[in-house]
């Protein structure tokens, strides 16, 4: 598979995911910088974390302006896989490929731990090899990570099985103290009507060796593979 990994001024989980995948995986990754027309040649497209343009405005606002943002659309539109982690997150709900808004953390501070997460969906290639219920863990990074929607929306989102990851303890339950930014409903991702396009605050490159603390990052491009193959 080959991956395009967009970068604006202010990205800098770029080269995170640049390792993960190409030096980790073993997959074709190529950095697209964010003046680019075309995102041609490419199986999926990632939106890395960082503070795109700034995060002038707010966080992901300024981005959907950048050029490249046209071709993502249109990528998208067309079937493409598309991944967005924290500000990618961030980015493609300003640019209305995901629902909803990422507003600042519930304690107003800046968050930097590992979390849980829960599989509640396999409606996206991306997690489609796993098993609902299965319980990840990655870190975060975020001031501007908590998840809101309107309660139709949400409401939407649940019955069409679009809630992806929501965070948890350990054991899989829910909680406040597991909920790191006050996310509405602990959501920490979800993916649009037709499950091409994944959003989630949580970092997947941060999570692909062992050395780490985690691999689980890995088994959502694994999942791809696995998709690809089949």
């Amino acid at each position: 598979m080959r991956f395009g990994i967009l970068v604006f001024p202010g990205s800098w989980s770029h080269q995170d995911f640049q390792h993960a995948l190409a030096d980790v995986m073993g997959f074709e990754a190529r950095e697209v910088w964010h003046k680019a027309t075309s995102v041609e040649g490419f199986d999926c497209l990632i939106l890395p974390g960082g503070f795109a343009h700034g995060d002038y405005l707010r966080a992901g606002a300024i981005a959907p302006f950048s050029p490249v943002m046209a071709a993502v659309v249109r990528f998208a539109e067309r079937g493409g896989l598309v991944l967005g982690s924290c500000n990618g997150f961030q980015i493609l709900c300003e640019a209305g490929l995901l629902p909803g808004a990422l507003l600042r953390n519930a304690s107003l501070q800046y968050r930097c731990q590992w979390v849980h997460l829960r599989l509640e969906s396999t409606a996206t290639p991306f997690t489609a090899a796993l098993a609902p219920g299965r319980i990840l863990r990655m870190p975060i990074s975020h001031g501007e990570g908590r998840y809101h929607a309107d309660q139709e929306t949400l409401k939407r989102l649940n019955g069409e099985g679009r809630v992806i990851f929501r965070y948890c303890a350990p054991d899989g339950s829910l909680s406040t103290k597991a909920n790191p930014n006050g996310s509405a409903e602990h959501i920490a991702g979800v993916c649009n009507a037709r499950g091409n396009v994944l959003g989630l605050m949580p970092h997947p490159e941060r999570a692909a060796e062992g050395v780490l603390g985690s691999e689980d990052g890995r088994l959502l491009f694994e999942g791809l593979l696995a998709r690809a193959l089949g």
